[in-house]
């Protein structure tokens, strides 16, 4: 389907929202359209974990809380799709995004070595030991050909090195310990159906004028009007998060990678189709009228 909006009964949005998908450029283009189309933003709930997965206490706790949200409310959050209905709760809209799985990568290597990030860790714990300069000075392309452990992502691992969220398909495929398998055909196939039955919009900001367009038209609700509020502020939307420290990644380095990510890789373009899809279907319609 291209359109499921129809579908949900709850009159709640969710945002669930992986890490480094430069969403936090949507956060201040969603406040201002809130003003606009009188919805409300939530951007915390009542599960503060950042767990890749959650458990069905959790989940039974947050769609509680969401159910008994004001309707009209956008609620924004970092965990994977949940069922509302094998809790008792009607369906939410549900909407997200996605980012081409390096880059996503790449960005959370340096985010971790970013100077606020050290600097946060040393207050946060004074008595710890820390990580070394040569650490902080590693460049992702030395990372991966030394065979570092936090440069080898391998296929089916559910153990991580280093705690990460490389995982893009673990947000749609949900949190069933079957999700957790790196690069797995398994979460990837139970991502796309989710996509494909759950998900009115799933975006990417490589694609801004196109991810606009459709949010606006298909969840027009919460998005109406998204492309004039992006255009009027787009010199003050910027990515919050953005780490300006991002040496440039070699090809080979890159492609080295890229053979660990391959349903990583199918999941994204599948989405990025699904997008384009429901966008020349707006097209279409225009061009009846």
């Amino acid at each position: 389907h291209l359109n499921v909006t129809r579908f949900a009964v709850l009159d709640v949005a969710i945002f669930n929202r992986p890490t480094r998908v430069d969403s936090e450029q949507l956060i201040p283009l969603i406040q201002e359209l809130s003003k606009l189309n009188d919805i409300n933003v939530v951007l915390n709930g009542p599960i503060r974990s950042m767990n890749r997965t959650r458990t069905p206490s959790q989940q039974m706790i947050e769609a509680d809380w969401v159910s008994d949200l004001e309707g009209g409310t956008l609620y924004m959050i970092h965990a994977p799709w949940s069922d509302f209905t094998e809790f008792g709760q009607k369906k939410p809209v549900y909407i997200s995004m996605v980012r081409d799985p390096i880059d996503r990568i790449i960005e959370d290597y340096y985010e971790r070595r970013s100077t606020i990030r050290r600097a946060i860790y040393r207050h946060i714990y004074p008595g710890r030991p820390q990580r070394t300069d040569n650490w902080y000075r590693q460049s992702f392309n030395e990372c991966v050909r030394s065979g570092d452990p936090e440069c080898q992502y391998l296929p089916g691992s559910i153990i991580d090195y280093v705690e990460d969220f490389k995982r893009q398909s673990l947000f749609f495929c949900g949190n069933h310990i079957n999700c957790l398998p790196f690069n797995s055909p398994f979460a990837v196939q139970m991502a796309k159906r989710n996509v494909e039955k759950e998900y009115a919009v799933v975006g990417t900001w490589e694609e801004k004028n196109i991810t606009l367009t459709v949010l606006e038209k298909y969840v027009p609700k919460y998005f109406n009007h998204a492309r004039f509020i992006y255009k009027l502020n787009k010199t003050s939307i910027k990515n919050r998060n953005r780490n300006n420290r991002k040496p440039k990644v070699d090809a080979d380095v890159r492609e080295m990678v890229r053979r660990n990510f391959t349903y990583e890789y199918e999941f994204y373009n599948f989405c990025k189709q699904r997008l384009y899809k429901q966008y020349l279907a707006l097209q279409f319609e225009d061009n009846l009228k």
